[in-house]
């Protein structure tokens, strides 16, 4: 297997920007999740200019390295769950460009969207409520923390958007 040595070079820097930003998470704590996901917007990135088995080989490089590096582990946890939903999303689109005569494109891939999150999401939050929470919280108050993590899934999407399009948009016409 040939590996172009633009394509390293761009791997490496955007690994590195990454793992800093994780690192970033836990010394700003008032930025965590922006750094978090901003952090795994880049494993999006990689998938869109190298494809889903470069991207995803970026991101299992990234966790492993945020476990060495990044001071708290649980913001390295989180990553890996905002990384999995950007390289699901992406897996998603690209089977979904094959299937041009698929009715609904659109709508099936917001479903796509949702499932992949919540598949990650309600688990985390049933299963480690006793980590997450530092008292007992009620089952009504569970109920719109994931509702409320819904309405969060939808901003962090839209950011999503935005970075590729506009942000990288314009540092790809300069870097590559």
């Amino acid at each position: 297997m040939h590996v172009k040595a633009k394509t390293v070079a761009l791997g490496g820097l955007l690994l590195a920007l990454t793992v800093v930003f994780m690192a970033l998470g836990s010394v700003i704590e008032t930025s965590t999740l922006f750094l978090l996901a901003a952090a795994s917007f880049f494993v999006g990135i990689v998938i869109r200019e190298f494809g889903l088995k470069a991207g995803g080989a970026f991101y299992l490089a990234a966790v492993l390295l945020g476990f060495i590096t990044a001071p708290n582990k649980f913001y390295v946890l989180t990553f890996a769950a905002m990384g999995f939903y950007i390289w699901g999303i992406e897996a998603v689109w690209r089977w979904l460009e094959k299937r041009s005569e698929m009715q609904k494109r659109h709508q099936a891939f917001w479903i796509a969207k949702y499932t992949i999150f919540n598949i990650v999401y309600i688990p985390i939050v049933l299963l480690f409520r006793d980590l997450l929470f530092p008292q007992a919280v009620p089952d009504g108050m569970l109920a719109v923390i994931l509702l409320g993590g819904q309405a969060g899934l939808f901003i962090y999407d839209r950011a999503y958007d935005y970075v590729q399009v506009h942000i990288w948009g314009k540092f790809r016409g300069r870097l590559l």
